[in-house]
């Protein structure tokens, strides 16, 4: 149902186990472009999917000129206010963490500790094969001076960055800790998810499941609305601002 702001900051002074589910809607507002939306990166090109990744050089090329240009955004991105409360938040103890379907790393760049990448991070390249690591820039260097895909230097596996393609599958391991963290929160915060994207967008119905509330912030309508305990479609920065200011005021 639709709210006013004092009834979100109700729900907030009542809840002790907050968590934090974001999508692409937290980092708009820090110039990133919702990879569906009109200027998305796919409104541009389209995406390669894990198994003409592995099968095809030509593929890991299109992947790899895909990333550097995407890469623009996410190198010249900043915080915004939305991901440094949810930081505060947590600092303060009022929320467990945050499971983001984000791979720009802005939460933890804001101070957030407790962060759950479900698609992985933009900020690493990985090897298919080994698994080993490296910053991002590692990968893109070598790509523009070999002027095509990377592999790794140790196993001669391909690279990818280290986030989840179309067609493959999310880390157990991650999926798992998000769901404890569901399991044991008392109020999810849906913030800038479009909530369709599965599997990730069924942690909010799980939680729900395990007894907690639901607060959808969006700025469209989502598949859950109507379950949820409140909604808002107002700018998710400065409505997370003015709850956390009410919050500081109450606790005055």
């Amino acid at each position: 149902m639709w709210v006013m702001l004092t009834d979100f900051v109700d729900l907030m002074q009542q809840s002790k186990r907050v968590l934090a589910f974001t999508g692409a809607g937290i980092s708009t507002e820090s110039g990133i472009p919702d990879f569906r939306s009109p200027g998305g990166i796919w409104s541009q090109s389209q995406p390669v999917y894990y198994d003409q990744f592995l099968r095809s050089q030509a593929a890991r090329n299109e992947y790899w000129r895909q990333k550097s240009v995407a890469h623009r955004d996410f190198a010249a991105a900043q915080p915004n206010p939305g991901h440094r409360v949810l930081a505060q938040w947590e600092a303060q103890g009022r929320l467990i963490g945050v499971i983001t379907q984000n791979i720009d790393g802005l939460h933890q760049l804001a101070g957030s500790r407790r962060v759950l990448e479900v698609h992985g991070t933009a900020r690493e390249v990985a090897c298919v094969g080994c698994r080993r690591r490296w910053p991002a820039e590692v990968g893109l260097a070598w790509y523009a001076e070999l002027k095509q895909a990377p592999d790794c230097p140790d196993c001669g596996r391909p690279l990818k960055h280290a986030t989840i393609s179309f067609g493959q599958a999310l880390d157990p391991e991650v999926l798992e800790q998000a769901s404890e963290w569901a399991a044991r929160c008392d109020l999810i915060l849906a913030l800038g998810s479009s909530l369709v994207v599965q599997p990730a967008a069924g942690i909010p119905v799980l939680a729900q499941n395990f007894g907690a509330r639901l607060v959808i912030i969006n700025r469209d309508p989502t598949p859950l609305d109507h379950q949820a305990d409140l909604v808002r479609r107002t700018p998710l920065g400065e409505t997370l601002e003015a709850a956390a200011q009410a919050l500081l005021e109450r606790c005055a």
